[in-house]
């Protein structure tokens, strides 16, 4: 739970936390198969899936974007249609225990690269500047929506829902 009473860093802060650990906690448990269970036809998505885009996700926006980082695509993007931040699509080569640990390790390098900045320091970003003030928004919308994608798939899959 993020904290009730705290500065707008903390609560930033605590709220992508929180849905970053939402988005594990819907994981937790499942075999490889459940994990690349589609949702309901015709969408293709997955929770596996999910997991590499937010790994993607957390790549653009805190390497990329934050810092201007020349970070490759993690997944293949000429097998995946939405481009540097998409990761949405399986490969069998690719288990959850690598996704996940690619995504754990994009989480905290955007720790690293977020930590000592102020929230009003800008970068360039599509021909103007975005703080990181709104990349925190960004992010935690970003966690939300696909929080909620999840706990469909989860609840499909086993019936378990929740937080």
């Amino acid at each position: 739970m993020p904290p009730l009473q705290a500065d707008e860093r903390t609560t930033l802060d605590g709220w992508l936390d929180f849905y970053r650990a939402t988005l594990a906690m819907k994981c937790d448990g499942l075999t490889d198969e459940q994990l690349r269970t589609a949702s309901v036809p015709p969408s293709p998505l997955t929770l596996l899936g999910l997991v590499q885009h937010m790994a993607e996700v957390e790549r653009n926006w805190f390497r990329r974007v934050l810092l201007g980082e020349q970070a490759p695509p993690v997944y293949d993007p000429a097998a995946d249609p939405h481009g540097p931040d998409g990761g949405f699509d399986l490969s069998e080569a690719v288990g959850f225990d690598s996704a996940r640990a690619t995504w754990e390790d994009e989480v905290a390098q955007a720790r690293v690269n977020s930590s000592g900045r102020g929230l009003e320091e800008t970068s360039p970003f599509m021909g103007g500047q975005v703080t990181l003030r709104w990349i925190y928004n960004h992010m935690i919308a970003e966690y939300a929506r696909h929080a909620g994608h999840a706990d469909l798939i989860r609840e499909r899959i086993d019936g378990a829902t929740g937080v």
